[in-house]
């Protein structure tokens, strides 16, 4: 665990906070952390993305005041998210000594995360830089029609040998490879659509169980009214029920979703440190795009 990152031993400061590596036990304090701060992840929620982490902890006196977490993708990438800080101990600098600590190491990484309001001072000190925004958008979903797709185009379930092809998609649409992700994510979904042309796959789009009630993502499509299809159709497959989705916002998807009873309700800033990603707006014609994150935590 950030073998490269931690002294060998937990390092306390002279505050008493003690800063450590996160282990399987912190989780049901870190959950509980999140919901302090309002955040719905449920112990599941962490539980999963811990699975592909190497986290932090900061203590003190054994309670758990703040968390963060990275995602290395293979060698040359990687996410930060779930950075957290109890209110009664914020502005005293134990997110910029979680940062600090996560950073080291991924000097020759390009660097990913979702900033709050709160944290983007924080993230720019340190040489993140603003690239786009993320729309949060959720509600019960209504009932949705279907979008039509030119000939050739169609949506089916998924098939049992497919995994490699949405590796493939996921890692041309997000710029970073994610196969470990991607198969856990479509082990753990209540459905997942594939996009096909011709016998061909370009595109796909999971539902699954996430914090109130189910969450569409990564929704990964060649342009906006294919990224429609797949969501209209895993909307409708879980209407009346509470739905959130994430989107670049550069995606022009956010008034359509309002129509469909999924209203926005968060604004994150997407930054980057050490390099450059795709967006939904510059990818190539006919190229895979990133219209909605798998989670903000994890991109």
């Amino acid at each position: 665990m950030l073998s490269t990152a931690l002294p060998a031993t937990p390092a306390t400061a002279e505050d008493g906070v003690l800063l450590r590596p996160m282990t399987p036990d912190d989780l049901p304090q870190a959950q509980a952390l999140s919901a302090e701060l309002r955040w719905p992840h449920r112990l599941a929620d962490w539980e999963q993305v811990f699975a592909h982490s190497e986290g932090l902890v900061a203590e003190r006196d054994g309670q758990t005041i703040a968390t963060a977490q990275r995602w290395k993708w293979g060698d040359r990438h990687a996410t930060i998210g779930l950075v957290l800080v109890t209110p009664a101990c914020q502005g005293r600098r134990i997110g910029h000594r979680l940062m600090t600590t996560l950073l080291d190491g991924l000097d020759g990484h390009t660097v990913l995360l979702h900033a709050t309001a709160e944290g983007r001072g924080l993230y720019e000190r340190l040489g993140f830089v603003r690239t786009g925004e993320v729309r949060q958008h959720q509600g019960v979903a209504r009932p949705t029609p279907l979008i039509a797709l030119p000939p050739g185009w169609r949506l089916r379930p998924s098939g049992l040998n497919e995994a490699a092809a949405l590796h493939r998609l996921d890692a041309q649409a997000r710029g970073m490879p994610r196969d470990a992700l991607i198969d856990d994510l479509l082990a753990r979904s209540d459905a997942c659509v594939v996009l096909d042309h011709d016998g061909e796959q370009r595109g796909f789009a999971l539902l699954r169980r996430f914090g109130r009630g189910h969450a569409i993502g990564p929704v990964v499509a060649p342009d906006a009214e294919s990224a429609k299809a797949l969501i209209a159709h895993l909307a409708g497959m879980n209407a009346g029920h509470f739905t959130r989705i994430d989107i670049d916002f550069d995606s022009g998807l956010a008034e359509w979703l309002e129509s469909i009873g999924l209203l926005r309700v968060d604004a994150p800033t997407t930054m980057v440190r050490g390099g450059t990603l795709p967006t939904a707006s510059d990818a190539p014609n006919g190229a895979p795009r990133l219209f909605a994150l798998a989670t903000q935590a994890l991109g």
